[in-house]
């Protein structure tokens, strides 16, 4: 993990313990994804994602973090297939500490588009 990195989310993700990552979430939590318009809810259907997510990225690692208050900004480096990918993870907080919007950035398109189809193959969705 890169040195400076300490949101609870990052250290559980990079340790690959997910069941502490979830842990992070509020129940109620709403997750946006860069390849997708319409946001997710709830912890059960964020943690499929997630899940998901763990299977499709390769060599994952975060590199840098920002705070400002509740935010919280991790940027991320990983490989899908041929494709090197760089993005954001933007995690806003609540008064109990837990992540209750959680926003995602792909760059470059070529990264993204290979995230999207990567993940609709693995949930038998055609594209």
């Amino acid at each position: 993990m890169a040195e400076g990195v300490t949101h609870p989310f990052a250290q559980a993700i990079v340790t690959a313990d997910h069941d502490a990552a979830v842990a992070t979430l509020a129940d109620d939590v709403e997750f946006r994804s860069p390849a997708v318009h319409k946001p997710y809810h709830g912890k059960a259907q964020v943690e499929g994602i997630l899940r998901l997510v763990e299977t499709v990225f390769e060599n994952f690692r975060y590199t840098a973090e920002w705070r400002d208050g509740r935010t919280t900004i991790l940027f991320f480096e990983a490989n899908v297939g041929d494709r090197e990918l760089q993005g954001v993870d933007i995690l806003e907080d609540g008064d109990d500490g837990l992540i209750e919007r959680f926003t995602v950035m792909i760059r470059p398109l070529s990264g993204l588009q290979a995230v999207a189809r990567t993940m609709a193959e693995r949930l038998g969705i055609s594209t």
